[in-house]
């Protein structure tokens, strides 16, 4: 870290002097407004006790810039054709299908998949995006841009956020949130959208972990669809372990106090949510450390990432949290050891550190891994023409686009279905 642990300590404070002043009279409400912003900052991927950006800015202009870069940032503006999967406990799943291009498909039915699927009209090969942790289905907004109507793609919304249901099992029956249980439906996506044909699976960070567990759970999938796979920013285990950029002392009174904070602000949501809109501007600078590296990254796409966290509620933050520590799928690597492979991580990820992205290419040593320089946690928004053509070349590779192909530029924003 640039600072000391002294400023740490003294910038901590003055954020939790500044939730306090926000939240309304009473000890509860001052409480849960310094709980809300902690619980940010777990939204943004991080812990408490980091240390926030200085505001040099009036507090109104700030407000006036977020709802000019809300008018003018179209990012997250791409649909494609709805639908609704369910999952084993009747969560409602929420997904989008970007078809071919009717125009193209002739292209992409080529020879060499003729011969691979042993048919003359084979069913596209169609990519399924898995989202990250307090984002949605937009966050791979680049990346659908520039692969509409070159292959055929679903993009859906995990359990309780975006446009998905709140989880079932978590509402009726107040069962925590497993990687598992998105493994599973990850299974009832793929089974509503892609009901027989090649799959090409594409997950960042918690996708990369629902992946890892619907292998787990379906070897015979992988083993028989599954035509190429790509993690983004992801881990098969030891989050636990994660220091997230902060002093030794800071992590491990993060980790000894946090799961009680937890399980107390997911039964005060409402209040919680109070203490962190008050404390936006903060959040702002705590979401642009732990989603970013380079100094220059496009306002708009910063305001973009930062409306996605903050439209994640409290209690969905404090219902996953807790499932990270838990989540070890190294063994179902295994299964994806004879596929092409991308391995891509940020070099400044503060939340999945570039090093577990390294461990997971040392056991898949045929997987392609690249490590990107000058990027953090949201590497596909902050460098979206690397991750865009490392994917295009894993595309090509398990034969899902034609060599020739070309991809759109990589900043369309155009809201018209393909077609």
């Amino acid at each position: 870290m640039s600072e000391s642990s002294a400023e740490v300590v003294a910038d901590v404070a003055s954020a939790a002097v500044a939730a306090s002043a926000a939240g309304a009279a009473g000890g509860w409400r001052r409480a849960t407004g310094v709980a809300g912003m902690a619980i940010g900052v777990v939204a943004a991927g991080a812990a408490a006790g980091v240390a926030l950006e200085r505001m040099t800015v009036g507090r109104g202009m700030r407000q006036k810039a977020r709802l000019a870069l809300d008018s003018a940032g179209p990012y997250g503006a791409l649909r494609g054709m709805p639908g609704k999967a369910f999952a084993d406990d009747g969560t409602e799943l929420y997904y989008e299908v970007d078809d071919l291009d009717p125009e193209a498909a002739p292209a992409a039915l080529g020879p060499r998949r003729r011969r691979l699927f042993g048919r003359k009209s084979p069913a596209p090969v169609t990519v399924v995006f898995s989202h990250g942790y307090c984002l949605s289905q937009d966050s791979w907004h680049f990346q659908r841009a520039a692969l509409r109507g070159v292959v055929r793609t679903v993009h859906w919304d995990q359990r309780s956020h975006g446009r998905s249901g709140r989880g079932v099992a978590q509402g009726r029956d107040d069962e925590p949130v497993t990687i598992e249980q998105l493994g599973r439906d990850l299974k009832a996506v793929i089974d509503a959208t892609v009901p027989e044909g090649p799959i090409v699976l594409v997950g960042h960070s918690m996708g990369g972990m629902t992946v890892m567990a619907l292998a787990d759970q379906h070897p015979e999938l992988i083993r028989e669809r599954v035509v190429g796979v790509a993690f983004v920013g992801t881990s098969s285990g030891r989050l636990g372990e994660v220091n997230y950029g902060l002093p030794v002392a800071g992590v491990n009174a993060v980790r000894r106090v946090l799961p009680g904070v937890l399980k107390v602000l997911g039964q005060r949501a409402d209040l919680v949510e109070k203490g962190r809109r008050a404390t936006a501007d903060l959040f702002a600078g705590v979401i642009k450390r732990y989603s970013f590296a380079s100094r220059d990254v496009d306002p708009a796409v910063a305001r973009f990432a930062e409306r996605m966290i903050e439209s994640t509620p409290i209690d969905v933050v404090a219902e996953y949290y807790p499932a990270f520590n838990d989540h070890d799928k190294t063994e179902a690597l295994a299964h994806f050891a004879d596929l092409p492979m991308l391995v891509l991580a940020g070099v400044q990820d503060l939340v999945t550190p570039s090093e577990h992205s390294e461990a997971i290419a040392d056991l898949l040593p045929d997987a392609e891994l690249v490590l990107v320089p000058d990027a953090g946690h949201l590497v596909m928004l902050e460098h979206p023409e690397v991750v865009t053509d490392r994917l295009a070349d894993l595309l090509t590779r398990t034969g899902a686009v034609p060599a020739g192909a070309t991809v759109k530029g990589y900043g369309s924003t155009s809201t018209a279905q393909p077609g």
